[in-house]
């Protein structure tokens, strides 16, 4: 392999540990930041997710707060759980866990969170907040690519980006954030799909390419321009194997590339961390403490 490995858990942990210093500091002010989840069913991928993201509050002295709810949940009870994670104090930021079982409203579910406590980013407020280019939580995926792509000094501003996949998660509001006019971000963006003919001809052109289609393998090494940046956004699961959209020869050609496994995982989490953190610290403005 010739690429830079973008090493999204080395990242990680450093933000991690900046996170726990600012956490701190705000414990020390009397703000005890807090993260909440609501996890709806038995889906063994969201399970583990989920234990990851309040081991990660534990390591950094984040309050975790965790709503259960069975396969068989109604609409009803899923919105109860939500107002009542809006309404409690202790909890600056959460997230529904996501898919929800089948025959649950996703969006009626993403609605009825609070705009400010949405560490996902995903409530329409703050998809808005993003295509204006104004401040809020960022969708934590997509910050975390950028992040990375910065830490490891890839070239982006002015640069051609292209990114497979048009989901609510990755793909659209990635490519949204890579064209604002901001660090790290700044880039001519050319968003491609699945059903896109010859999608290989879009990608080579590309001097960044974020593949975020769940589909195993989709990018081999023949569809990427040598040097090129390569970031596997999207996974898919094999058993407990996780696969990668990339293929592992992309690796012999590509100037940087993700992992299959510590690249952008950890950095979706470690920005879960950063948006919660971020709510605390509005919180702490409002009641007037001094940071």
């Amino acid at each position: 392999m010739t690429a830079i490995v973008l090493d999204g858990e080395s990242l990680a942990a450093r933000m991690r540990s900046r996170v726990a210093e600012q956490v701190q500091e705000l414990i020390s002010q009397g703000i005890q930041p807090g993260l909440g989840t609501i996890l709806v069913g038995d889906d063994m991928p969201s399970e583990r997710y989920v234990s990851m993201k309040h081991a990660d509050c534990d390591e950094v002295g984040i309050t975790s707060v965790r709503r259960r709810l069975p396969a068989h949940a109604s609409q009803e009870e899923l919105r109860s759980a939500i107002q009542e994670l809006n309404a409690d104090p202790s909890v600056d930021a959460y997230l529904i866990q996501l898919p929800l079982p089948e025959g649950l409203d996703e969006e009626a579910a993403l609605l009825a969170v609070d705009p400010d406590k949405d560490v996902d980013g995903l409530h329409p407020v703050n998809l808005g907040r993003l295509v204006m280019g104004t401040e809020g939580p960022l969708p934590c995926t997509p910050a975390g690519i950028v992040e990375l792509l910065a830490a490891y000094h890839v070239p982006v501003s002015g640069h051609h980006a292209v990114v497979i996949g048009r989901g609510l998660t990755i793909g659209r509001p990635l490519s949204l954030l890579l064209a604002l006019k901001r660090p790290g971000c700044n880039a001519a963006v050319t968003v491609v799909h699945t059903g896109v003919k010859d999608l290989a001809s879009f990608v080579r052109q590309a001097d960044v390419v974020v593949a975020a289609a769940g589909m195993p393998g989709l990018v081999t090494a023949d569809m990427i321009k040598p040097g090129a940046a390569v970031v596997g956004a999207g996974v898919s699961w094999e058993g407990r194997k996780l696969l990668s959209d990339l293929d592992d020869g992309v690796a012999d050609v590509a100037g940087w590339v993700t992992p299959r496994i510590g690249g952008v995982g950890p950095m979706t989490r470690a920005m879960l961390l950063v948006n919660a953190l971020r709510a605390a610290q509005h919180r702490a403005r409002l009641t007037g403490t001094k940071l």
